[in-house]
């Protein structure tokens, strides 16, 4: 396991849906982006952060995509699918996976807001390319093997005032 330090470049990545929902469902609130983004960064050298977004057809989210640009989050969107039948998706897992690869020959740690299970397999890759790798997330909505795979898990839960905005 590599240690935390002042000195590393970081790039952090934002599972958005992921966080929105966790908040919503299991708080009623919404996700103080802002600082969750400070403590990824954690008064380390910030490379790159990206906030990935999915966008319904009437655009509403619009100003919620700038407010995100405005912390210094580059946003990456993507349009809601709908299929027959009504069924919705909207899936940033294998962007997510191939931009943090793409990013981590630049970087010294990958930071991942989310705690979805299913990235499980890079957070284990990009370790095994000497990679630090911090998961960041709610824990009651954190996948239980990434909080072990992860280098550092840091749980939104034990501060909840900080990172949610009711």
């Amino acid at each position: 396991m590599l240690p935390k330090h002042k000195e590393q470049r970081i790039a952090v990545f934002i599972d958005v849906q992921n966080l929105y929902y966790s908040a919503k469902n299991l708080y009623q609130a919404k996700v103080n982006f802002g600082e969750i983004l400070k403590t990824a960064v954690s008064g380390r050298k910030l490379v790159r952060a990206f906030a990935y977004v999915v966008q319904t057809e009437g655009g509403s989210e619009k100003p919620f995509f700038e407010a995100l640009g405005s912390l210094g989050l580059e946003t990456r969107i993507r349009d809601l699918q709908e299929y027959p039948g009504g069924f919705k998706k909207a899936d940033w897992d294998v962007g997510i996976t191939v931009d943090a690869i793409r990013i981590a020959n630049t970087v010294d740690t990958i930071v991942l807001v989310s705690g979805d299970g299913d990235f499980l397999q890079v957070v284990e890759y990009l370790q095994n390319q000497g990679k630090r790798v911090e998961v960041i997330a709610f824990g009651k909505t954190t996948s239980g093997k990434i909080k072990e795979a992860a280098d550092e898990h840091y749980d939104l839960d034990k501060d909840l005032k900080k990172y949610l905005i009711r």
